[in-house]
């Protein structure tokens, strides 16, 4: 099911989202606010026409500059988050290497933050578990990054919204991102 939050974490691989709203009347369809124009017209470019919990998703500009935040006690589906100040944005730093790495929706997904103790089977294991089919796997050298590849673009996509920030113990939270490179 679409939530808030899923949203947060699929937009927020183009940009940091500040705000989103699904719609009470209208439950297929949410309002995404990001930072700046440049980042919604990169999720829009990328995300447009992708496959998201089995439906092809339709992305465009809205007319609406912000989404307003509903008053104290009447959201009470949960159908608004306030993301502004959340500590899981990607680009708040300038200049971070995460400006580098963005990519369109792919099969293939780069991981890092791996705990040194994690094996190839204990990762294969939690992305098999986000309903998908890993079709193949590489850690990189120092064992902290690895590139895993899904079936489909849509199964990798649900793995991202359901393993992004995914904690591995330790304080330490796999951090997941679309690739273009291939294993």
């Amino acid at each position: 099911m679409v939530t808030p939050q899923s949203l947060f974490t699929l937009f927020g691989v183009y940009g940091d989202v500040q705000r989103v709203k699904i719609l009470y009347n209208k439950k297929d369809s949410a309002l995404v606010q990001m930072s700046d124009c440049n980042q919604a017209q990169l999720a829009m470019s990328h995300l447009n026409e992708q496959k998201m919990y089995g439906n092809v998703i339709r992305v465009t500009l809205s007319k609406h500059q912000t989404v307003a935040l509903p008053r104290d006690g009447l959201d009470m589906q949960g159908l608004t988050k306030d993301y502004t100040n959340s500590s899981l944005h990607r680009f708040k730093k300038p200049g971070s290497k995460n400006f580098q790495n963005i990519f369109p929706p792919s099969a293939t997904l780069h991981l890092s933050n791996i705990p040194q103790n994690v094996t190839e089977d204990d990762l294969e294991l939690l992305f098999t578990n986000t309903g998908g089919t890993v079709k193949a796997f590489k850690f990189f050298q120092d064992r902290k990054m690895a590139l895993i590849q899904m079936s489909t673009v849509e199964e990798a996509t649900q793995a991202l919204i359901d393993l992004h920030n995914y904690s591995m113990g330790g304080n330490q939270h796999l951090r997941v991102s679309f690739s273009t490179s291939t294993i």
